[in-house]
């Protein structure tokens, strides 16, 4: 299956859309600090859904979506961080920890299921 066709991909590149919106609203000091981190974990979520399901094995492809759910929990670390400092508020990351979890649990759904094919 193409991973363009999983809706955990497509979900998970929603959420780095917003990530990128709402870290717009950081202070210009964070743009290399957390920003970045913040971006950089969204986008790898995406990018390890991908990278995993174009490899020729399910066992690598369990491997990026282990690395997938790593980025998640870094993301809301950092969000949370996020508003710790006040860079954001707390029902606006509410709102995408909400989709955090869903993604976590697609990508849960997704291990059980290549643990089963393996």
């Amino acid at each position: 299956m193409n991973h363009k066709d999983l809706e955990v991909w497509k979900k998970s590149m929603e959420l780095v859309s917003e990530i990128y919106k709402i870290t717009c609203e950081f202070p210009e000091e964070e743009k290399f600090g957390l920003i970045n981190q913040i971006r950089r974990a969204a986008i790898s979520v995406p990018s390890n859904i991908a990278e995993g399901s174009a490899r020729n094995s399910d066992k690598e492809n369990l491997r990026f979506i282990d690395i997938a759910c790593g980025s998640l929990a870094e993301l809301e670390t950092q969000l949370l961080i996020s508003v710790q400092l006040g860079y954001c508020e707390m029902n606006k990351t509410q709102i995408l920890i909400e989709k955090i979890d869903n993604i976590g649990r697609m990508l849960s759904g997704l291990k059980k299921h290549l643990r089963n094919k393996i």
